[in-house]
């Protein structure tokens, strides 16, 4: 029997999983592993909204355990520190409790095909002091790391008696991420007066977005960005187009004009690249942002037994563009690497893959969301916003607990998490 091992329970990952568990784990045709530091997954697109609090991983996260022992396949929690092709294993770091006290010793995975789901993380481009002072949103750890410093913020605004005393939030980075940040802590802080904080609103936070490009969210359509900048802007919120950062210091931000833009939390979002761990293993072929190269089929260029999909594979498309990082394109090459692995099994040729653009939806929480559809479909996007626009938006994460749990505990799932919504809190408080 086949042992398909997929690194990374994320957006692509975990699709991958389940569709592999339907299709060969349950008639007994593979064994499916997946490995992946965190217990729970909760869809990336959604993590700034765990930053901000207005969502909370127990109730709309997938505990990894609970989706295997449902979908035939076995989860194995840890970090994987090497990959042999050779020998066709990945070894895992030993598993330590909240004390550092080792719970599982090293261990040894084999498997017949390996499947690199293991995302991206934010890239500081080496800018002085950002490690140390500022928040990063590249996984649940962190946004919930930044969600308890969120709070402490709050309640330290709240409770002094200068009305004139605001909570101060610099950005870095205006892509969708970091809009989407701002536009959701504008709407926690008038949430807050509900939940035990009375003297705190949005009138006493003050937002900035810096971003080093002409404009913000450089990757999507001038109009989706013309028409984010507005809605933005009308809540208050400073974007600062053309600024690049130099260092960043307890204090705040610096520009390259030596100018200090001040800050009670620093959260950078500017651009990303694969994990580090990629570099160090010093085994694939990679690109400028440390992607994993790969060839048609989305196999890495040194071993066919490995697949890459996600935000870590670097797929060079024929008119010379990487694929983008964006969770449609997880989606997508999630789907080919299952038709591929299920066509090996039945030993059938492999399929090739070819990016698709949707298009792209901006949500700036409840004021405004901004897209196109269609993308690469038509010779001409078509832009949306309002509700038209926020229903679509929701109807990309439905597609994805679709993708994962089948169409039936789909449905169940999301029919939860409305119900959830109307008689639970619209603020976590811890």
């Amino acid at each position: 029997m086949q042992q398909i091992v997929i690194v990374g329970g994320g957006a692509g990952g975990l699709e991958l999983v389940s569709q592999l568990s339907r299709a060969l784990g349950k008639k007994g045709l593979a064994k499916i592993i997946l490995v992946d530091r965190q217990p729970t997954h909760v869809w990336k697109p959604l993590l700034h909204e765990v930053a901000a609090g207005v969502i909370d991983k127990n109730s709309d996260g997938v505990d990894y355990r609970i989706h295997a022992a449902r979908h035939n396949y076995q989860f194995q929690l840890g970090n994987m520190s090497n990959i042999d092709p050779l020998n066709k294993q990945i070894t895992l770091d030993p598993l330590l409790d909240e004390q550092g006290e080792p719970l599982l010793p090293s261990r040894v995975i084999d498997y017949d095909y390996l499947v690199l789901a293991i995302g991206s993380v934010s890239n500081d481009f080496g800018t002085p002091g950002v490690a140390e002072h500022a928040y990063f949103l590249d996984s649940l750890a962190q946004a919930e790391r930044f969600h308890k410093a969120l709070l402490n913020q709050l309640l330290r605004i709240n409770q002094q008696s200068d009305s004139d005393s605001t909570l101060q939030v610099a950005i870095v980075g205006a892509g969708a991420t970091g809009t989407e940040l701002a536009a959701q802590l504008h709407h926690v802080a008038n949430l807050a007066r509900s939940y035990g904080m009375p003297a705190m609103s949005s009138e006493r936070l003050e937002i900035s977005i810096i971003e080093a490009g002409k404009r913000i969210l450089p990757a999507l359509p001038e109009r989706i960005a013309v028409s984010a900048k507005k809605a933005l802007t009308k809540l208050g919120i400073k974007v600062l187009e053309g600024t690049r950062i130099v260092k960043a210091e307890k204090a705040g931000f610096v520009t390259n004009n030596d100018q200090l833009i001040a800050a009670d939390l620093l959260v950078w979002a500017a651009g990303i690249k694969a994990p580090d761990f990629i570099q160090r293993l010093n085994l694939f072929e990679t690109n400028k942002a440390q992607q994993v190269l790969v060839n048609t089929h989305l196999q890495s260029t040194i071993s066919e037994q490995i697949f890459v999909i996600g935000d870590c594979c670097g797929f060079k498309q024929e008119d010379g563009t990487w694929v983008p990082p964006r969770a449609q394109s997880a989606h997508q090459m999630a789907s080919l690497v299952a038709t591929n692995l299920i066509n090996i099994n039945k030993d059938k040729p492999l399929a090739d893959y070819h990016y698709t653009d949707y298009g792209s939806l901006v949500h700036l929480s409840k004021y405004s969301t901004v897209g196109s559809l269609m993308g690469s479909l038509s010779n001409s996007s078509m832009f949306i916003e309002g509700r038209i626009a926020r229903l679509v938006y929701i109807s990309l994460y439905n597609m994805h607990q679709f993708a994962v749990h089948g169409w039936r505990k789909g449905l169940l799932v999301l029919l939860t998490r409305k119900l959830s919504n109307i008689v639970g809190p619209k603020l976590k408080l811890h």
